[in-house]
């Protein structure tokens, strides 16, 4: 029971909740004491010593059933209401049946069903390894049943009921005999469902250089309504604590740095090479950042997480600092990017009120020529630039040499775009002008690639 719990932390850590390892120690220790005999008073221990935030109660909930659960209702064995001459004569249409279909009956009529390892088999071959969200978890429990033979199972029901009638089988005998059927065709499908989600889970805890991602956050930035944008702002913090987790074990990977040859040599002169004192150079795992966003209308909720994740990461980079730009530019001050955290939609306006121009004003041209006479000092050799914008200056100016002059100053530069490559150089937009500058661009049309984004830049990747 001990490693099911360790592998249930780890399947809790890799969707987003934060467990520490004194909490885990914790979380063992109450299972010895208080015992797993009581189900309920076993949950609970679990569930007090490893959950913190009300917030993470639903992947708790979640995830509990699939770790801990009897693999669905049990299944009943058709044949205690039977006769034995009703036993022979089932024995006897059963086995006039052929393949995956007699194989699917015998499991529905004896009770006994698939055993755990012909489950993961079959969800191996649905492609359970691929799926990572509910509707592909679906998608695959789907797929096995079908391998079962749940598609032609009504015809031959059918079959088999007409079967047992010219052998002589009673109506009632019948009727009890489809009842339990059903019963278990209802609680196969269950355990298929339960196997499969068990199996996401624990794969997903397995590669940890993939963040935990939902249905939602794959979904574009541009078709989210004002429901989804509140569900995804609630979601942040997760992602936030993935991101840091991420952050922090990159660090203690390279806390020891690599070979420094020329340190090294220096160091042994005054031994003459003995004995050898190996030296290794530090890196240096925190980036400084320089964040240009795009606020016009359209971006800003791109702009919004983009703002939000970077805030909430500032223990993981050396130093942050936020642009806005619209028709022009203007520094985020920390009251803002404060308010962008917890009333998002008064932080717009106030942005916006600080910045020129009406509808369809962006101009990146001349807020890049702002920033080049005002903050040209927040970009240095330690810097990554960050711009986070479609690329569309209404015809403007794009200003490339000024884009090469930070490009030549800064680190990196990195652009985040939340439009398709197809669009790019579409009408008034230069990205495709841009992007030559750059040291890298990513797209960035919906959360999950934004995540994933934000996760290499503090890689410094």
């Amino acid at each position: 029971m001990d490693d099911r719990v360790v592998e249930f932390i780890r399947g809790l850590r890799a969707a987003g909740v934060r467990v520490s390892l004194a909490e885990s120690i914790d979380a063992l220790k109450a299972v010895e004491s208080l015992g797993i005999t009581d189900k309920t008073i076993f949950r609970e221990s679990l569930r007090t010593t490893l959950v913190k935030a009300s917030d993470d109660f639903a992947a708790f909930d979640q995830l509990f059933p699939l770790y801990f659960g009897s693999g669905g209702p049990a299944m009943q064995s058709a044949m205690e209401d039977l006769s034995p001459d009703e036993q022979e004569m089932l024995k006897a249409a059963l086995e006039a049946l052929s393949g995956r279909l007699q194989r699917l009956m015998d499991w529905l009529t004896s009770g006994a069903g698939p055993t755990k390892e012909e489950l993961e088999e079959m969800a191996a071959r649905a492609g359970a390894e691929w799926a990572g969200s509910p509707q592909e978890a679906q998608w695959v429990t789907r797929r096995m049943l079908q391998q079962m033979g749940y598609g032609h199972l009504e015809e031959q029901l059918q079959q088999l009921m007409a079967q047992l009638q010219k052998m002589g089988m009673s109506q009632q005998a019948m009727e009890q005999l489809m009842g339990v059927i059903e019963a278990n065709r209802e609680a196969l499908a269950e355990q298929v469902a339960q196997q499969v989600g068990l199996q996401i889970a624990q794969d997903r805890a397995s590669r940890p250089g993939q963040l935990h991602t939902s249905d939602l956050m794959n979904k574009p930035f541009s078709a989210l309504n004002r429901e989804e944008i509140e569900l995804l702002r609630k979601e942040i913090q997760r992602l936030v604590t993935q991101l840091r987790s991420r952050a922090a074990l990159r660090r203690k990977r390279g806390s020891q740095g690599k070979f420094d040859a020329k340190g090294t040599i220096r160091a042994n002169q005054r031994y003459s090479g003995t004995p050898f004192e190996i030296k290794f150079k530090k890196r240096k795992l925190k980036p400084s950042l320089v964040l240009i966003c795009d606020v016009s209308n359209s971006m800003w909720a791109a702009a919004e997480f983009m703002l939000r994740l970077t805030h909430e990461l500032h223990d993981q980079v050396s130093k942050v600092r936020s642009f806005a730009f619209y028709a022009d530019l203007t520094e985020i001050e920390p009251p803002l990017l404060k308010m962008v955290e917890a009333q998002p939609d008064d932080a717009f306006h106030a942005i916006r009120n600080t910045l020129p121009g009406g509808h369809y004003a962006t101009d990146l041209g001349h807020s890049l020529d702002t920033f080049c006479h005002h903050y040209l000092n927040a970009v240095s050799g330690r810097t990554t630039l960050i711009i986070l914008g479609d690329g569309r200056n209404n015809y403007n100016s794009p200003r490339i040499d000024l884009m090469k002059d930070l490009q030549r100053r800064a680190r990196r530069l990195i652009w985040l775009n939340p439009e398709l490559p197809a669009q790019w150089g579409t009408g008034d937009s230069d990205m495709l002008d841009y992007v030559p500058v750059c040291d890298a661009v990513y797209p960035v049309r919906n959360m999950a690639q934004l995540s994933a984004a934000v996760d290499k830049l503090l890689a410094g990747g």
